[in-house]
């Protein structure tokens, strides 16, 4: 498979499966999509649709079956764990629904956490962590705990840990599923300011509200993919 320096991701004729008793089901069925630098594309579809297996696959937090996945130049389907933790840690910054900062640290700590495990410098690290809660709106809650912060401002504060060390793609899931209307409102308000910025956005969600943000939308249903408003796509032959 050839890439382009354009090119971040590209899945080729990806399969999942997994043993359920005597029978094999399969997440993910032949799935082909590239995501493009500055992309911000929602990958949307219900509960069973294998739209986590995906953003696993995608995250590096799980290896596909079957077919090719390329991730910023690199093949990285076949990798091992320590080097796909590697990967993630470099390559990819998480924003999950529940958030998931430590409750002991401040923002700034919950920020750093990423850096300190890619081995950056304490004043380095501090200087990056500072950057991106400021590109958050949030460079007055620093020394904040997250007991001491909306649910907003912790989403935050999980936007700017993914931000930390810019890492080349940023992966939502459901980023607002544990969000009122308003503040829901409000994250998608800055994820899709960090776009506009050139950041590259794959976002995983349940609800056509959210995906409709997005500059591309892709449906998922029984682990096949379907661009929004066509027919199911297929890279160019020979990737």
């Amino acid at each position: 498979m050839n890439t382009t320096s354009e090119s971040l991701i590209r899945i080729n004729r990806l399969s999942k499966q997994y043993r359920m008793g005597t029978e094999m089901l399969n997440a993910l069925d032949e799935v082909t999509m590239q995501v493009n630098r500055g992309d911000f594309v929602a990958i949307v579809g219900p509960s069973g649709s294998g739209k986590s297996t995906l953003m696993n696959v995608i995250g590096c937090l799980d290896s596909p079956t079957s077919g090719d996945y390329w991730l910023d130049g690199e093949e990285v389907s076949r990798l091992k764990e320590n080097k796909l933790a590697e990967i993630r840690n470099q390559k990819i910054g998480f924003i999950f629904q529940g958030f998931n900062l430590l409750s002991r640290l401040t923002a700034i700590e919950n920020v750093e956490l990423p850096l300190i495990y890619r081995g950056v410098g304490a004043k380095q690290r501090k200087e990056q962590a500072l950057e991106a809660l400021a590109k958050v709106g949030l460079e007055d809650r620093v020394h904040h705990r997250p007991v001491e912060l909306s649910g907003g401002q912790q989403q935050r504060v999980a936007i700017a840990r993914a931000l930390a060390g810019n890492p080349p793609i940023l992966l939502a899931d459901e980023p607002t599923g544990a969000l009122d209307t308003k503040t829901g409102k409000e994250v998608m308000g800055f994820i899709k300011e960090l776009n506009g910025l050139g950041h590259t956005i794959v976002l995983i969600t349940h609800d056509p509200a959210i995906s409709e943000q997005a500059s591309r939308v892709v449906r998922i249903q029984d682990g096949r993919l379907s661009e929004e408003g066509g027919a199911p796509f297929e890279l160019p032959s020979g990737l």
